[in-house]
């Protein structure tokens, strides 16, 4: 099945009204008076994202790709239902990234939910120049290895030079485009039909990636206001 693209311009149904958003918790609050200007200060904080508003007003320029789309049944007394199951990938090419799956019984709903899951799971990506046969200095690349695994499927990515590209599966190369990579060698191994788990080994690949050393002061200086007492 080919990669289906979707803008959040062309999707009138995934838009969301900023100004008109009503904040329902303290992280939404920082986020709309600004006190919170980035996705690497959410993560670092441990905090989750609960809002989806939280996304569109840190990272408004995010990009989508339908990965899979199949069908899945289950018995009930009366007759079968069938569903359908997405998988979406989301980014910015610059250093973030999100993986999601939904089911429903029309394609365009399950399409819907999955993009917002991705979004709200939303990550982001340490970007670095870690091959030993490149000393560009760029950020085209990931910084070391990185090993992510999801049930039985394994995902090793490993730094390549400037202008090899992207040597990986079709699935595992949207995905690492969408992040912003654009040179690395990737390794897959278990049961990779299934893309969703394959998807989620790369992005824990990722998250692998992130440690205090990569993040900014300003970057770590977020803390969560606590609630004030009637």
């Amino acid at each position: 099945m080919a990669f289906r693209r979707r803008n959040n311009r062309d999707n009138e149904s995934d838009l969301v009204n900023l100004e008109e958003w009503a904040p329902k918790t303290q992280l939404g609050k920082d986020v709309k008076e600004k006190k919170v200007t980035s996705i690497e200060q959410i993560f670092n904080a441990g905090k989750k994202i609960e809002e989806i508003e939280i996304v569109y007003s840190l990272l408004p320029n995010m990009k989508s790709e339908v990965i899979d789309i199949s069908s899945v049944q289950r018995m009930t007394k009366n007759n079968r239902k069938q569903k359908f199951r997405v998988t979406v990938v989301v980014g910015d090419m610059r250093g973030h990234v999100g993986v999601g799956s939904a089911k429903d019984i029309e394609v365009k709903k399950a399409i819907d939910n999955a993009t917002k899951n991705a979004k709200m799971n939303v990550i982001p990506v340490v970007l670095g120049c870690g091959s030993w046969q490149c000393t560009c200095g760029t950020s085209h690349s990931l910084p070391f290895n990185a090993v992510g695994k999801c049930g039985s499927v394994e995902v090793t990515l490993k730094p390549a030079p400037r202008g090899l590209g992207i040597v990986a599966s079709a699935p595992v190369k949207k995905m690492l485009e969408l992040a912003g990579v654009k040179d690395i060698w990737s390794f897959s191994r278990g049961r990779t039909r299934s893309k969703y788990n394959t998807l989620l080994a790369v992005q824990r690949a990722f998250e692998s990636t992130i440690s205090m050393k990569n993040l900014t002061p300003e970057e770590v200086a977020y803390k969560p206001q606590a609630a004030e007492s009637e």
